[in-house]
């Protein structure tokens, strides 16, 4: 198997870990993280060292994926992705066995689908993103680059989300919906109706 750095050591990784071990594919070299003295468990996996170790680790191993989470903003994760461009890293795409991505779907690199998670056909999920466990994204759909949908959201037919949004927990958006750019959608918020770049969102709309 291939080997894997992950680039940051909070929670989320350890959620991302899961997966990966799941999809076993790769082989997880170990951990890089800005805070390296911050980093509590990695579930057995080795600490590297900090951002600045990337390059030198890249060197011997192309794969890297973004382990950061996203809630109120998407801001990390770009600039870890950024960085990792920069380094000539491989970002694949990994998808859990427990969740369902169609064939008919579309995913950039560096996305994680974990277990659960549901793309239907003729959907779209763009570079960076975090489909989490149990989120729908339903037929047509187009979700953006550097979007986190959250366990147990809903994004129906043909929906469109901008890049570097967060939909929360239990949210659902309703068919045909377009959500911008730099949005973040409260865990269980129902969207009825468009949502302009950079909106905060509580309840319904």
């Amino acid at each position: 198997m291939s080997g894997l750095l992950l680039v940051g050591g909070g929670g989320h990784c350890r959620s991302c870990i899961d997966v990966i071990e799941a999809d076993a594919r790769y082989t997880i070299r170990g951990v890089v993280d800005r805070q390296p003295a911050a980093v509590a468990d990695l579930l057995g996996y080795p600490l590297l060292g900090d951002d600045a170790m990337l390059a030198s680790l890249l060197e011997r191993e192309r794969n890297a994926l973004v382990t950061v989470g996203q809630i109120k903003s998407a801001e990390a994760r770009i600039r870890l992705y950024s960085l990792l461009k920069s380094v000539d890293a491989v970002l694949p795409s990994i998808v859990s066995p427990h969740a369902y991505v169609s064939k008919h779907a579309g995913m950039g690199e560096g996305t994680v689908v974990f277990h659960g998670g549901i793309v239907n056909a003729r959907a779209f999920i763009g570079r960076n993103c975090i489909v989490n466990s149990r989120a729908l994204i339903e037929h047509d759909a187009v979700v953006g680059d550097h979007s986190h949908i959250s366990t147990g959201a809903l994004v129906n037919g043909s929906c469109h989300i901008g890049n570097g949004t967060f939909v929360g927990s239990g949210a659902v958006v309703h068919n045909g919906v377009k959500i911008g750019s730099g949005c973040v959608i409260a865990a269980g918020a129902v969207v009825k109706n468009d949502v302009p770049d950079g909106t905060l969102m509580r309840g319904d709309q």
